[in-house]
């Protein structure tokens, strides 16, 4: 918005002499009021400062998209900035500027270490409690990698459910905050952060939004594709 000042007019004062033209005293002016009748000229209807440029104001508008942002969030996977795409229904780890492939529902959660599993067990992330649960284990890449991101968004899926208390507590212990959210805007929420701060500074987590409890996010051969 422009400052009030700058809309406001500066008014010259004109000083009358007898018998004496006025630029024989103040020949500058005649070149002064020029300058301001064709300032006047600029000016909107009404006095009114010129429209905001939205457009000048945008400070990431030349700043690179990192190469492992999302670009389309698919049903069974994803297909990043950088043309990598995932078809499988694997889910994606982005850290550290490069793009793995990720598969929690492989890892016993942290409460079913010592169970047996029965059919459609294998494609579970959910505990009893209905919160999201899976083993520290499937984390462990960020307890490896320097520097460490200092947040983790996580993508679980087309809802958005709360997490465990001890993948919580998992992912604390490693330094990084976390942000849940379901996968559509943790992706769009990754990118931002990523394009802002840094692929060193955020990391995502994130699971297709085709996920079902039980089932898994299917081979590839769906066509429903959201854009991010």
């Amino acid at each position: 918005m422009q400052h009030p000042a700058a809309a406001k007019g500066h008014r010259i004062c004109r000083t009358q002499f007898l018998d004496k033209d006025e630029d024989e005293f103040f020949p500058h002016i005649r070149h002064t009021k020029q300058k301001s009748s064709s300032s006047s000229d600029n000016q909107q209807p009404g006095d009114q400062p010129p429209p905001t440029d939205f457009g000048a104001l945008d400070v990431l508008g030349n700043t690179p998209v990192p190469s492992t942002s999302v670009d389309i969030c698919m049903w069974s996977g994803f297909q990043l900035n950088n043309g990598t795409r995932v078809t499988d229904g694997s889910g994606v780890l982005l850290v550290g500027g490069e793009a793995f492939s990720w598969r929690p529902w492989e890892a016993k959660s942290s409460n079913t270490t010592n169970q047996k599993q029965g059919p459609g067990e294998e494609f579970r992330l959910l505990n009893k409690k209905g919160q999201w649960d899976v083993d520290a284990s499937t984390l462990g890449l960020l307890g490896v990698i320097w520097p460490r991101p200092d947040l983790l968004v996580l993508g679980l899926g087309h809802e958005m459910r709360p997490i465990s208390p001890e993948l919580r507590k998992a992912i604390s212990v490693l330094g990084m905050r976390v942000e849940v959210l379901d996968t559509r805007n943790a992706a769009a929420q990754f990118n931002l952060l990523a394009t802002e701060r840094g692929v060193d500074d955020v990391a995502a987590a994130l699971i297709p939004i085709g996920w079902r409890e039980g089932v898994g996010a299917g081979t590839g051969d769906e066509p429903d594709v959201t854009h991010e």
